[in-house]
């Protein structure tokens, strides 16, 4: 078995090892308004769960050479942000919004998503995904890096769940229903395929 020290890599040579080793991840798209009003929507697969009480998730945001990336700034700046699931329907024109854009145009409307008013926050979300979650910053933290910090660490408070009632039944969501997608390496991404059980002990 190999044995690699990560600080004798370079930035790119440990990011392989990780996205090649930590599979499959799911995939957050996310929703946010710049303070010029622009909807933003990028997706992200450093993306988790923190905890359940109260809902809270995580998204680790890469910087650019040291740079914050738009959705990191603004949903530093206002606070508030949209996380969809992103799914077999979808994945294609979310896959469109990882183009690099200016920060004053839209990929909502490269990709041709559709807008869907929020419930509890101003920022919209989109009508392509069967989960939306509408979230308020918790905590952001600044991480990694030499001299600059190498991604923006962001911790999402839930507050208003958006969840099709095509794939919602007592409680459970249908992971068939959903079709989630995940990502592997490269330009590689994987489908809910076989599905088996194993009871946790007691």
């Amino acid at each position: 078995m190999l044995s690699i020290d990560p600080a004798d890599n370079n930035e790119r040579e440990n990011y392989k090892l990780l996205i090649g080793s930590i599979i499959p991840r799911p995939i957050a798209f996310v929703t946010t308004i710049s303070n010029e009003g622009v909807l933003n929507g990028a997706p992200f697969s450093y993306f988790n769960i923190v905890t359940s009480n109260p809902p809270m998730i995580s998204l680790a945001i890469q910087r650019n050479e040291g740079m914050q990336k738009d959705t990191a700034r603004n949903i530093i700046s206002t606070k508030e942000f949209v996380v969809h699931i992103v799914d077999e329907d979808n994945v294609e024109k979310i896959n469109k919004t990882a183009a690099s854009l200016p920060p004053d145009q839209s990929e909502i409307e490269l990709a041709q998503l559709t807008p869907a008013e929020s419930t509890k926050i101003s920022v919209p979300g989109v009508m392509e995904a069967k989960i939306r979650m509408e979230c308020t910053l918790e905590q952001s933290l600044s991480l990694g890096g030499t001299g600059t910090a190498g991604c923006d660490l962001i911790i999402g408070k839930v507050v208003q769940f958006h969840i099709d009632e095509n794939i919602y039944e007592k409680g459970r969501i249908d992971p068939r229903g959903l079709a989630a997608v995940s990502r592997l390496a490269g330009i590689h991404y994987a489908k809910i395929g076989e599905m088996f059980s194993i009871e946790r002990p007691k």
